[in-house]
């Protein structure tokens, strides 16, 4: 490795840490010449994932596109950033434990929108909205009362005395 400044090759390692949920090892280090500093990231080099598209085409699956999403869904709501990012972290994770090479972009949109409705029930309604082409305002009820059915606690049995 070189010195980005002066591209001199003796470098020092000032400290070392894990970085991005272990994922990585964050490093910081001086160029013995210039005596600037700088930080690197060590990362296991990830096989590429592709993801087939609804119409048949194959795209190397993004990380940045599916946090992008969630940003979108999630404009003007409460939401921290750092959420989504965990949140498309776990999604990653268990893609590509899941899949090996390739998969149907379907999985993905799931993935996002069972993540969005732990963070934020109204984002999770627009992404929704826009992955499952809503064309009418029964869409959007339908998906509100599944929401509430599935929120509702089942009540127990009432057993005589």
């Amino acid at each position: 490795m070189r010195c980005p400044y002066c591209g001199y090759e003796d470098l020092r390692v000032l400290d070392s840490r894990p970085a991005r949920d272990g994922e990585a090892i964050r490093r910081r280090r001086e160029c013995a010449q210039c005596n600037r500093r700088f930080t690197t990231f060590e990362a296991l080099e990830k096989a590429r994932l592709f993801v087939i598209k609804r119409d048949g085409t194959r795209q190397e699956f993004s990380r940045d596109k599916v946090l992008d999403s969630m940003l979108i869904a999630c404009r003007k709501r409460r939401v921290p950033v750092e959420d989504l990012q965990d949140a498309t972290t776990r999604i990653e994770r268990v893609l590509r434990q899941d899949y090996d090479d390739e998969m149907p972009s379907s999985v993905i949109g799931e993935s996002v929108m069972e993540e969005l409705q732990k963070i934020d029930t109204v984002a999770y309604v627009r992404f929704a909205s826009v992955y499952r082409e809503f064309e009418t305002v029964d869409d959007f009820r339908e998906i509100i009362a599944a929401m509430k059915k599935a929120r509702t606690p089942r009540k127990a049995a009432h057993l005589p005395d």
